[in-house]
């Protein structure tokens, strides 16, 4: 009898090696590489009669037929709704809301048609009690406490469901391999499976999935690659808001993010952000300016705060939550610079109300007004929105996307833009008044006089 060939792979990347080893080459993980069993795949005769090329321009053109979850923010997320057949990943922190959040989708889902939730965590008692919480109450919607692929694949293939959600991936196994779930094999092979009846019966697929302690979905990277759409929930541990991002998606843009607030009764969709954002900003205080991000289509307001105070160590710190702190010391280093302003001997701490991460430069001049306005102790007006990139030699660059970002500011009740002069030369007919700056004197001088 034939020895069964082994392989050790690492947990981490999924890097294959014909031996042990300590380290793993690829990811440089300690530890993570682990025998398994290679597959004995059967022999394939060769295919004859298939399909042949084609030019594109033969072949016909199809917009996709999209179905709504019933929940709008997931849905713009999604870029419009679910597309029959395709394979959605949604991965976040333990406890951040990701089944909460598929569990209401199916209700609405299975108002007129059959949704199956598979649960591989939790029995259909537990599942049953976040339902009672959660108000969900379709007749249509099926629970199944299994982790074996086989057969959630086979009840899912009986049912012919609406929607299918798998909670989650890493809990589920293929018995024919004799690795344990959660590996990368199991967790390779069982989403190739679920992908292929995704695809040849039209049920749109959710996948939860885990995620590691830097933040990224566990298993083999290949994962991210067989999906379709890849959803991060997003959220810091005792805030109540929640940012769903799409990381990938076939079907619609990557940029455009949903935002939810988690309530003793779920999670409940956040029509207006912005409001919501700024409804505790306190008024008046030094080291706090409103700027504007774009997400997708959406433009947020959003408080950016900094407090500067003397060091009592010798070395001053630089603290940044929502912001890279890069980005705060090379923004403290221009204003000493360029401007004069002393922040050697101070401590300096920013953080973005909300929860939110500010990734685009158009906030480095919220960031520095706001330095500023903590360090001299004056406020800004607060109905000033602040806008612009600041580059080393101590100029405003112009920001993108201005006109939407400006709309919602007035609908907010602002009143001035501090923008860069280059972004308002191009804006007419704006309910508020833009002041345009090329530097970042200018810009001090127009907030503090």
């Amino acid at each position: 009898m034939a020895k069964p060939k082994t392989l050790f792979a690492c947990q981490s990347c999924g890097h294959q090696a014909p031996k042990w080893l300590g380290r793993c080459p690829d990811c440089g993980g300690w530890g993570t590489l682990v025998e398994e069993l290679v597959p004995e795949l059967a022999r394939r005769p060769p295919a004859a009669g298939g399909q042949k090329p084609v030019p594109i321009a033969q072949v016909p053109s199809e917009t996709e037929a999209r179905k709504s979850t019933g929940i709008a923010e997931l849905d713009r997320v999604l870029g419009g709704g679910v597309v029959d057949g395709s394979l959605v990943l949604l991965g976040g922190d333990p406890g951040i809301g990701k089944s909460t959040l598929l569990l209401s989708a199916l209700d609405r889902l299975s108002r007129e048609h059959a949704a199956l939730y598979v649960s591989g965590e939790e029995s259909p008692r537990q599942v049953k009690m976040r339902a009672e919480r959660l108000g969900v109450a379709s007749p249509n919607l099926h629970l199944f406490a299994e982790t074996d692929a086989v057969k959630a694949l086979a009840a899912a293939g009986e049912l012919r469901p609406a929607a299918l959600v798998v909670d989650s991936i890493q809990t589920m196994y293929l018995p024919e391999l004799s690795s344990a779930p959660g590996s990368i094999s199991q967790v390779r092979e069982v989403a190739g499976r679920l992908m292929a009846f995704a695809k040849k019966s039209g049920v749109p697929t959710f996948l939860v999935g885990h995620v590691t302690k830097d933040g990224s979905i566990a298993g083999p990277r290949v994962l991210e690659h067989m999906v379709d759409t890849v959803l991060y929930f997003e959220g810091e541990r005792g805030h109540p808001f929640r940012i769903l991002r799409a990381h990938k998606n076939r079907f619609g843009s990557t940029n455009e993010i949903g935002v939810f607030e988690m309530k003793g009764s779920g999670l409940a969709e956040v029509a207006d952000p912005s409001a919501l954002f700024l409804s505790e900003r306190p008024e008046g205080q030094a080291g706090s300016v409103v700027t504007s991000t774009v997400n997708g289509t959406r433009p947020l307001l959003v408080e950016v705060q900094a407090l500067v105070a003397p060091t009592g160590y010798g070395t001053a710190r630089r603290t940044a939550m929502g912001v890279d702190t890069n980005r705060v010391a090379l923004l403290a280093a221009v204003l000493e610079k360029k401007e004069g302003v002393q922040l050697v001997g101070c401590d300096i701490f920013v953080n973005v109300a909300g929860g939110i991460q500010l990734a685009e430069p158009a906030s480095d001049l919220a960031v520095c007004a706001a330095l500023v306005s903590s360090l001299r102790n004056r406020a800004i007006d607060p109905h000033t929105l602040v806008l612009g990139e600041v580059g080393l030699a101590g100029e405003v660059r112009a920001v993108s996307q201005l006109e939407p970002r400006l709309a919602e500011a007035a609908k907010m009740g602002f009143r001035t833009a501090i923008l860069p002069k280059a972004s308002a030369r191009r804006l007419e007919g704006q309910k508020l008044e833009p002041r345009g700056v090329d530097t970042l004197s200018e810009a001090l001088e127009a907030m503090f006089g």
